[in-house]
């Protein structure tokens, strides 16, 4: 018999304890049988050694120096977790650091508990990310890497799911609950939005529970778009804690760069910042970056064309290899164009936004010439 639910997040210096990364902030959000919230807590650790990504979590050196270290708040977060069941979003992500810091002071931890990022695969959310399935969810998300707003979202999908959860024993610790104060963030963090931070967010699933646990890693490994040798060795502990080998898992970096590239070419354009950005994680993956800079869109006899803006060639050369190339060249989009060819792919022309409210890709006299050239063999 539980007490309800304890809701838990934690921020870190890294992805893996086994590379001496530690908790620097723990938040619990308690949620009882019936769905109700009825206390949360929340403290800074200082974890002895750097931040890590302190852009990332925007939690300041000043504020860590201040806070309590592990051992001084494991009482208390201990008896703030037993006799309930354990809860996060990719459960194995927070139980693997809260394993090794209570095995540090000489205490075992529970390996079992409810995750709410597959517990929401029941409400047809078709991605991983927290952001992803709160907003299918309908419940409010705060400030990314910030553990009390991850916790509180989290025990927003949680309630969502109530009457869809199994039966998990709930935590026993036996361990003394000493006086601990809790330090909070002297200010508030915004992640920077960038490319990867945004279209993580709308990534699909994978099939198993496992390589969605192991994305969900690496989504948090490559917001900042950088990959050191320290966080690849740290994957490579994660795969082998979710069981996961060599091919498994780059299968997982195909397709997880096929998603990035389908979620970039949404709007029907791929800019030239979001083709770096592709072409750097296929880089850090180890992956061919292959057909994904594509458009969806292949070109086909009769297909109608429209150009836009001042090209680096004349625009009557590009429209006499498009006709060359057995392709209708019209002056105004319609619903029946195939493609826009832009100068800049990024165009505000009005022929530009009307092939976007159309769903017609946007793209570049360059990609232009390649596909061109898959329509006719190479002799364009």
């Amino acid at each position: 018999m539980s007490n309800g639910y304890a809701v838990v997040d934690v921020e870190t210096t890294g992805l893996s304890p086994g590379h001496h990364h530690r908790v620097i902030e723990v938040a619990v959000v308690h949620v009882d049988e019936a769905g109700r919230r009825t206390d949360e807590w929340c403290t800074l650790v200082n974890p002895g050694r750097d931040l890590g990504a302190q852009h990332v979590h925007g939690i300041s050196a000043s504020d860590a120096r201040r806070a309590p270290r592990f051992a001084g708040i494991a009482g208390e977060l201990a008896a703030r977790l037993s006799g309930r069941v354990l809860v996060a979003h990719n459960l194995s992500f927070d139980l693997r650091f809260l394993q090794a810091e209570f095995a540090r002071l000489g205490h075992s931890f529970p390996a079992s508990g409810l995750c709410t990022m597959q517990l929401s695969r029941s409400l047809g959310v078709s991605s991983r990310s927290l952001a992803a399935c709160c907003a299918a969810a309908g419940v409010p998300l705060g400030t990314a890497h910030s553990a009390l707003h991850d916790a509180r979202a989290a025990a927003g999908l949680l309630v969502r799911c109530l009457d869809r959860v199994s039966d998990v024993p709930p935590v026993q610790l036996d361990v003394p609950r000493t006086s601990a104060f809790a330090v909070q963030r002297s200010r508030g963090h915004v992640a920077e939005q960038h490319f990867l931070a945004k279209l993580v967010r709308l990534l699909p699933r994978v099939e198993t529970p496992q390589g969605d646990e192991y994305l969900d890693v690496l989504d948090r490994a490559l917001v900042d778009r950088h990959l050191s040798a320290e966080e690849q060795e740290e994957l490579i502990d994660v795969a082998s804690a979710l069981g996961l080998g060599l091919p498994e898992v780059m299968g997982l970096h195909r397709g997880y760069l096929s998603a990035l590239a389908e979620a970039a070419w949404e709007d029907g354009v791929v800019s030239a910042s979001e083709e770096a950005d592709l072409r750097l994680v296929a880089s850090l993956l180890g992956v061919d970056v292959g057909d994904v800079l594509r458009p969806s869109v292949r070109l086909s006899l009769g297909d109608l064309v429209v150009f836009t803006g001042q090209m680096r060639e004349p625009r009557d050369v590009w429209e006499g290899r498009a006709l060359s190339a057995g392709l209708a060249v019209k002056g105004g989009v319609t619903k029946k164009t195939a493609l826009v060819i832009a100068a800049d792919p990024d165009s505000m022309s009005g022929k530009a936004d009307k092939a976007r409210s159309y769903g017609i890709p946007v793209v570049s006299e360059d990609l232009f010439a390649g596909l061109l050239g898959e329509l006719t063999g190479g002799r364009a």
